[in-house]
């Protein structure tokens, strides 16, 4: 027997054991502790890892945070990008009272352009941190521009039929930007893996909340790393509140 076969055995008996005897359940108390532990860690590990890298803008570190900074990031991208002129195809995830909708739709002028925005309007579907279910609920915001439409509801089941109804534009050479503004893991997690087959390269993905690291930044790291996704970081504030990715 070699020792690989017998350090599998061992595992393969150990686990088994586990199983039947239920023992690891005495740590369930701990679940949510052991969760977040384990995400806040690999979020710091990626934070210092990503100093490397070439930003537009980053913050990082500042004791205090301006939510509404994030606008600064959004500016960098349309002047490095060209986003003000060119064509975009831009997908807000989390449309609330509108306020970064209208932003880029203000800041980019190409009539080619196209503004999708999906949002429940009637709160969060699920309990995000301390904000329960149904918290966050907006009014549908009045639409100005005809290059704009929302889709009211879950993703699940708007995004699905949205695609059908735009594979060509979708798969067109227009630059896509996601802002991805969901907060839930689940939400997050369900944008990406369905516009992945439509990403290419140049491509922008903007994350609200990412250093929430049990829900934006997992949803992240699981998306990477299942769908080999290479996100290089352009944009960071707010200590990577808000962080911004363009598609390599």
């Amino acid at each position: 027997m070699t020792l690989r076969t017998f350090k599998l055995r061992i595992l393969k008996v150990t686990k088994d054991f586990l199983l039947v005897s239920r023992l690891m359940q005495i740590l369930t108390p701990f679940n949510k502790l052991f969760l977040f532990i384990n995400n806040f860690n690999s979020l710091t590990s990626w934070v210092h890892k990503s100093k490397k890298e070439k930003f537009l803008i980053n913050d990082f570190y500042r004791p205090l945070r301006n939510y509404w900074d994030r606008e600064k990031s959004f500016q960098a991208i349309v002047d490095h990008y060209g986003c003000d002129s060119k064509q975009i195809t831009y997908l807000e995830f989390g449309v609330a009272g509108g306020e970064s909708f209208n932003w880029w739709m203000d800041k980019c002028k190409s009539s080619n352009s196209r503004f999708f925005g999906f949002d429940t309007f009637e709160g969060l579907p699920e309990q995000w941190g301390m904000y329960g279910k149904g918290e966050m609920h907006s009014d549908v915001p009045v639409l100005n521009d005809k290059r704009g439409k929302y889709y009211k509801g879950i993703f699940q089941d708007t995004l699905v039929g949205f695609i059908d109804e735009n594979r060509a534009l979708l798969k067109s050479d227009a630059v896509r930007i996601l802002h991805m503004d969901a907060d839930l893991f689940s939400s997050t997690i369900f944008v990406l893996s369905q516009m992945y087959a439509f990403l290419k390269p140049g491509d922008i993905i903007m994350f609200d909340e990412f250093n929430v690291c049990n829900h934006e930044y997992l949803a992240f790291k699981i998306f990477t790393e299942s769908f080999y996704v290479k996100l290089r970081p352009i944009s960071a504030q707010n200590n990577y509140l808000h962080a911004s990715f363009v598609v390599e």
